[in-house]
């Protein structure tokens, strides 16, 4: 999934954390419900201005984000 049109960044928003189309709903916001528990159905619910897209987003953010992040031990 291409998120670079759903995520967005913001340096006078939320302190520049990773938000979802401008919206005050951070990328950590959402992977902390799911972490949580809450299900897909339950989020949208909770904030009507998300969408399923949204949540994919955040997913493909946080995986991109952490293939990027691998660290490589010295030898």
């Amino acid at each position: 999934m291409n998120y670079s049109q759903l995520i967005t960044i913001e340096p006078d928003q939320r302190s520049g954390q990773p938000c979802i189309r401008g919206l005050r709903i951070t990328v950590q916001d959402v992977l902390e419900y799911l972490a949580a528990g809450m299900s897909v159905e339950e989020i949208l619910s909770d904030f009507p201005d998300l969408t399923a897209d949204d949540l994919r987003a955040c997913l493909a953010y946080a995986a991109d984000r952490e293939r990027r992040l691998r660290v490589i031990p010295a030898a």
